[in-house]
């Protein structure tokens, strides 16, 4: 990763004003990318884009490689004639929440429309690009469209509740299946296609702007999931396919029970073994669609809280070692030096920053988490060092404004006194405090700049339904903001570099969705 001074803006794609009333990679997502050009802005952070699972959580997701297809925009389907656009005229507009169930029942038929439009119809160079992509992504592709359409044949039941013979995977059983499904898996290899090709498109006009994209890997995955359908020899499993033990935090000051996350844990002897194959895989493949990767909950790589399956709380868990170094080897000496970023935040022990280090990796210090008690000011830039990111706040914490007006008694008066009472209100102090940080990079939730409160929040952790919703109004994203920002980058010496004016290292040019 160089050490460029740079800023940026946090924002997840579902959070466009898109047409259909989710965001998507169409129009609304160029327009951002302007803006972050105008505001002289280099960092577009998001959320991880794959398909949602539980609570709609892009942390818990049904595929570690696959791609959201909410996300596909039907104006681009439309300017290459695969869906007429007085049909996605009658979707609205408007709406500051994502109804994630409403426009899955409406946009989805849609999505399928256009599917069978391509593979009827397409030729030439867009039918080559589709072949291209199938063949190329076939390792994961073709269990995930699988996977997908059991899903629905079968209302969402976990894989281990489905008949034996599917869950076991058994041969003849998964063969059957694909003639049945034929068509659906064909329609699901070109959303997948479609995605994957309106993200590159949209990352070509970020690099051409100067702009890296910021992605993110849970280190877990969720246990209904393609992944450990399709390898549960790589994840802590009993003989009826259920986890052994489950993954979480031990209780702390937030919670007297800490978090039980459910997600299955790997076996790293096995792993090990096959040389980490799997996660070289997912690594290699999170590097073609972005610049950096943020590793969230970097401190399970060094130990993890594993909890027996059976337990309801995270009480009765215990620390079991991770790869360590090991891994950050092997991926190094096979894809070369590795820009990540670790999520650190919370209880994190030495030896957790002392990995971070060795592997020289960036932390992240937030803002939020500076005041109240002395312990807390490690999270104030006067402690950082350079090889940091620095946030106001994440996806899981309140708006900036939400937040000053949460806190009172000595945490209110230890934020004035370092941040000052600022006319142009505490989120823009805030701001200002980061971007003027000695930490090389420093990243700003869109929320933050557009003055918002609780009502713009994005996650509340522990909590299952309600969050991930949040999208902003069309007309939010003004010239003055800009120009604000513009002026904070320039006298932090945050200015982009020299725009490479180029597609990304190993991406094509002009493709079936640009």
């Amino acid at each position: 990763m160089p050490n460029q001074r740079a800023s940026g803006i946090l924002l997840h794609p579902t959070s466009f004003p898109s047409r259909g009333g989710i965001g998507d990679l169409g129009p609304a997502a160029y327009e951002f990318i302007d803006f972050l050009a105008a505001a002289r802005q280099s960092l577009w952070q998001v959320l991880p884009l794959n398909p949602p699972g539980i609570g709609n959580s892009p942390y818990s997701s049904t595929s570690a490689f696959a791609g959201n297809v909410l996300l596909i925009s039907l104006d681009r389907l439309a300017e290459r004639g695969l869906i007429s656009r007085d049909r996605i005229s009658q979707l609205a507009d408007a709406g500051d929440r994502v109804d994630f169930v409403r426009v899955a029942e409406a946009k989805l038929p849609l999505l399928a429309g256009a599917a069978r439009e391509f593979l009827l119809s397409a030729s030439g160079s867009n039918r080559s690009a589709y072949d291209v992509f199938c063949r190329d992504s076939s390792w994961w592709l073709e269990d995930f469209v699988l996977f997908d359409a059991l899903r629905r044949r079968f209302h969402g039941e976990s894989w281990n509740r489905l008949p034996r013979e599917l869950a076991r995977r058994e041969p003849d059983a998964l063969n059957r299946l694909r003639d049945e499904l034929r068509e659906e898996l064909d329609i699901g290899r070109f959303l997948q296609f479609a995605f994957f090709e309106q993200w590159r498109a949209l990352r070509a006009r970020c690099a051409a702007s100067g702009i890296r994209i910021i992605g993110d890997i849970a280190i877990f995955v969720s246990y209904d999931s393609a992944d450990v359908w399709m390898h549960p020899h790589l994840f802590r499993l009993n003989d009826d396919l259920d986890p052994e033990v489950v993954a979480g935090v031990p209780p702390d000051a937030f919670s007297e029970t800490g978090q039980r996350w459910g997600n299955p844990m790997y076996r790293w002897d096995v792993l090990r073994q096959r040389n980490y194959d799997w996660w070289v895989q997912r690594v290699s493949w999170a590097l073609r669609f972005c610049d950096i990767i943020r590793l969230d909950h970097f401190r399970g790589f060094l130990q993890s809280w594993e909890i027996p399956a059976n337990e309801p709380t995270a009480v009765h868990g215990r620390w079991v070692d991770g790869p360590r170094d090991e891994l950050f080897r092997v991926l190094q000496a096979r894809l070369g030096d590795l820009p990540f970023i670790a999520e650190d935040l919370g209880l994190i022990t030495p030896d957790v920053h002392a990995l971070r280090e060795r592997l020289k990796i960036p932390g992240m210090r937030v803002l939020q988490f500076g005041f109240g008690n002395p312990g807390a000011h490690i999270y104030l830039p006067h402690r950082y060092e350079a090889n940091t990111v620095v946030y106001t706040g994440t996806h899981d914490n309140d708006t900036t404004v939400g937040w000053w007006q949460s806190i009172a008694g000595q945490e209110r008066r230890d934020a004035l006194a370092y941040l000052g009472d600022a006319a142009d209100g505490i989120h823009w102090a805030m701001i200002r405090t980061a971007q003027n940080s000695i930490a090389d990079r420093c990243v700003i939730p869109l929320q933050d700049v557009l003055s918002l409160g609780s009502e713009a929040r994005m996650n509340t952790p522990s909590r299952s339904q309600g969050d991930w919703n949040w999208r902003y109004r069309k007309s939010a994203l003004t010239p003055q903001l800009a120009d604000k920002l513009a002026v904070m980058a320039e006298v932090s010496d945050r200015l982009p570099g020299p725009s490479a004016q180029q597609q990304p290292k190993g991406e094509a040019g002009e493709n079936f969705a640009a």
